[in-house]
C-alpha cells in the first residue's frame, strides 16, 4: 500500500530507505495523490497540484519533505492516546473520508465507531484531497452536524466537539457555532502539504 515505504523507513531510516521517498516528491506522484481515486480527474484544478508540485521543488524543501515523513510515525504512536479520549468522553464526532483514498483508507474511518458510539462516518465518492472535488458536500455536512448536535440543543459555555476532518481547518472553524471549543481537530492528511506551502506544519 501506499504506506509500505514509509513505515520501513520508520524502522530502518537508513539513506537508502530515505531515498525511496524521494518518488513521493515528483510532480507526477503529487498530480497522482490529487487525481486518484477521483471519478472525473478534470473536476480537480490543475493549479492544485501545479502549486504543490511548484512549492515542493523549492531549494532544500526536499529534505523537509523526508523529515516529516520519518517524524510522521510520532503522531501514529498517538494514536492510542486519541481513542482513550474518545472512548472515554465520547464526544460528538464526525468523520468525512475519501471512499478512495490510497493512504488512509475507509476501515481507518470506520474505526471510530469501536471507540465512540456516537461518531458518524460519511465516505465520499473521491480521493486523497476531498475537498478538491467535494468542498460543498463535505461542508454541508458539517453544518448539519453541527446543527444537529450543538447549534439546536442548549449546551455549556463551552461546547466540546470531536470533529475529524479533511485538509480544510478554514471550513471547519467557519461552521463552528459561536462558544464552541473545537476539542478535537486531526487534520487528513496535510502530512506533505502544509510543509510544502508553509515550511512547517499547519
Amino acid at each position: 500500500g501506499g504506506w509500505s515505504p514509509i513505515q520501513r523507513y520508520w524502522q530502518d531510516p537508513t539513506p537508502a530507505n530515505r531515498k525511496e521517498l524521494r518518488s513521493f516528491l515528483t510532480p507526477e506522484a503529487t498530480k497522482w495523490q490529487y487525481t486518484h481515486g477521483v471519478a472525473d480527474p478534470a473536476e480537480v484544478a490543475p493549479e492544485s497540484y501545479t502549486l504543490d508540485s511548484a512549492l515542493l521543488s523549492r531549494p532544500g524543501n526536499d529534505e523537509i519533505q523526508l523529515d516529516l515523513f520519518l517524524d510522521y510515525a510520532s503522531n501514529v504512536a498517538l494514536y492510542p492516546k486519541f481513542q482513550a479520549y474518545f472512548a472515554e468522553h465520547k464526544p460528538p464526532l464526525l468523520a468525512v473520508w475519501g471512499r478512495n483514498d490510497p493512504f488512509f483508507l475507509p476501515p481507518g474511518a470506520e474505526a471510530f465507531k469501536r471507540d465512540n458510539p456516537n461518531a458518524e462516518v460519511h465516505f465520499f465518492d473521491t480521493g486523497h484531497f476531498a475537498l478538491e472535488t467535494h468542498a460543498v458536500d463535505i461542508a454541508n455536512a458539517i453544518r448539519e452536524f453541527l446543527g444537529r448536535t450543538v447549534a439546536a440543543k442548549r449546551t455549556p459555555r463551552r461546547q466540546r466537539i470531536g470533529l475529524i476532518s479533511l485538509p480544510g481547518a478554514g471550513i471547519v472553524r467557519a461552521l463552528c457555532p459561536a462558544g464552541s471549543e473545537v476539542r478535537w481537530l486531526i487534520l487528513f492528511p496535510e502530512m506533505r502539504r502544509s510543509a510544502s506551502q508553509a515550511g512547517r506544519p499547519r
